[in-house]
């Protein structure tokens, strides 16, 4: 599980630095930057989706507080 999230984690950081790199970069490349930020949106909702699931079926551990 901690394998997935750190490879989720990871493709998120590269869609964002990949939107960041069109932006930066001169000429039309709008859509590339949308479509990288639109991924990188469903990243981040799948790694949201994906540790609720984990919590609930147990591969997460409640903390003892």
């Amino acid at each position: 599980m901690k394998i997935i999230v750190i490879l989720i984690i990871a493709a998120i950081l590269l869609s964002l630095f990949t939107a960041l790199r069109g932006l930066l970069k001169p000429g039309a490349a709008s859509e590339k930057t949308v479509r990288a930020l639109t991924l990188r949106v469903g990243l981040s909702i799948s790694l949201f989706l994906l540790l609720m699931a984990g919590y609930y079926f147990g591969l997460i551990p409640r903390s003892g507080l």
